[in-house]
Order: structure tokens, then sequence, then C-alpha cells
């Protein structure tokens, strides 16, 4: 059975480690998962998941966990960007998941948040090249892309999106 609800203190690491596991997938990281992880700590890339409650709950946010069976299998957040406007993180999936609409089950979660929160934009940045399918599923949902200042082509793309 899957479970939406908010991440738990005890499952942050936990969550954080998925984030990074899917990520080594998704971009195609030929170093052991260890060593990659061991790099992105040491440069503070998920360091907005060192203290949840601080990064989301408190700051006009959420930060879901998705559970199958009682194992988180996903994870999704929305966290203020500005006052009317708030940004999509941390949508991952583990890949033995993908393709049965838990993506989507999450995002309208989230979706309901940032509206119920008075949010009247959405954004968020993916990556062209590595997320094509991400960037398609949220151009499915209404997302389009914006201009990002002094991007090339192999950077992260915006996405925005009015609630």
């Amino acid at each position: 059975m899957i479970q939406i609800r908010p991440i738990e203190p005890h499952e942050w690491n936990f969550a954080k480690r998925l984030v990074y596991r899917v990520a080594h997938e998704v971009f195609q990281d030929t170093r052991p998962l260890e060593e990659a992880i061991s790099e992105y700590e040491a440069r503070g890339e998920l360091s907005d998941m060192d203290d949840i409650q601080k990064n989301y709950f408190e700051s006009g946010g959420v930060f879901f966990a998705m559970l199958y069976n009682d194992k988180i299998i996903g994870t999704g957040a929305i966290r203020r960007y500005t006052n009317d406007t708030c940004e999509l993180k941390r949508l991952w999936l583990l890949p033995e998941h993908h393709g049965k609409g838990l993506g989507y089950r999450m995002i309208q979660e989230l979706l309901a948040f940032a509206r119920n929160a008075d949010y009247r934009r959405i954004r968020l940045e993916t990556h062209a090249i590595y997320q094509k399918r991400a960037v398609e599923f949220y151009k499915r949902l209404g997302f389009s892309e914006t201009p990002a200042p002094n991007a090339s082509d192999d950077e992260d793309i915006l996405m925005e999106m009015d609630l």
C-alpha cells in the first residue's frame, strides 16, 4: 500500500541517501555510489536535507515521504521561494517504481499543499539533458520553461507554473 505523509526526523538520513542513489543513476555517475556521496556531501549538495524541519516545515513548506509497505521509495518537497512563489524540490522516486503513476500522485499532493498555503506560482530546476523524462512530465502538468540567466545548454533549466 502506498502512503504519502510528512517525513519524520528519524527518516531524514535514509531519504537523503535515496536521493543520492537515484541521482547517481539518473546522472550516470560511473564512480562507486559511496565515493560519489562523499564528494557530494563535501560540496554540501543536499545540505537542505540536514535540517528538514528548519528548511522546509518552518519555512512555509513541507517535505513528504512516499512509502510502500512502510519503506520510503520516494520524496518530494515544497519550500518558500518568495511570498507568493514556492519551489518544488527533491522529487525523487526509486527507478523500480517508475511508470506506475506514483510521481504523479506525489506531485498532486505537493501542488495541493502549495495551493492550500496560498502560493500563486510554483517553480523548479531540473537538468534538461539527464532528466528529459522529468522535463516532459512537468510540461504535461502545465509547467513551462523560463529563461535561466547565464545558463548554458548543458545546465539546469527553470520551469514555472501558475497555481
